[in-house]
């Protein structure tokens, strides 16, 4: 018997969970060098490869909601119409992004996993199930937009992070959005393959 592999509450692996994690851990790492918490000089700016805990913190904060909650969302709408769905790494998309981020790139192009479901031959099922994803990162990014326009008494530390969440997450639901190849708007747009 496989522990890693037993489903808890029906919803999650212990394996899934062990993948999130280092998904969380990795994405984290690789926005630390773009959100600065309280930079000190000029050097703390520029400087990507400088690793500080604060910064770690503050991009785990934005990044792993808009990354997770999107890969759950797949995984859950999936389930919810009958079909096993199980979230998992890829390598390949998470060595690119770290590779990337060590050497400074002012792109960083990050698909650090996927959720693995059956074809699907519903169309209506293949697009909702494709449309979840970037619906969480839509209402994410409408959420701390209008937290930030109508909240009163924020802390600067809590305007950084909802102006960060909106920023990530708009440019999550954009990118996803766009009608090509592996893209959530290709599957919405043309439905399963035939």
């Amino acid at each position: 018997m496989d522990i890693l592999n037993i489903s808890i509450f029906g919803l999650i692996t212990p394996l899934e969970i062990i993948y999130l994690a280092i998904v969380v851990i990795v994405i984290g790492y690789i926005f630390s060098g773009m959100f600065r918490v309280r930079p000190s000089s000029v050097r703390d700016i520029t400087s990507r490869l400088r690793f500080d805990l604060g910064d770690f913190k503050l991009a785990v904060l934005v990044t792993a909601p808009a990354i997770v909650l999107h890969e759950l969302s797949h995984k859950f709408v999936a389930m919810a119409f009958g079909f096993p769905a199980q979230f998992h790494i890829w390598g390949f998309g998470l060595l690119l992004a770290l590779f990337l981020r060590v050497i400074g790139s002012p792109l960083i192009i990050i698909a650090p996993g996927y959720v693995g479901i059956p074809l699907v031959t519903d169309p209506t099922m293949y697009r909702l199930i494709a449309a979840a994803g970037p619906i969480i990162n839509l209402i994410l990014w409408i959420s701390a937009f209008l937290i930030l326009k109508f909240a009163k008494k924020l802390s600067k530390n809590q305007m950084v992070a909802l102006y960060l969440t909106k920023k990530i997450n708009m440019i999550l639901f954009i990118f996803n959005m766009i009608p090509f190849g592996p893209l959530d708007g290709a599957k919405i747009l043309f439905g399963p393959p035939s």
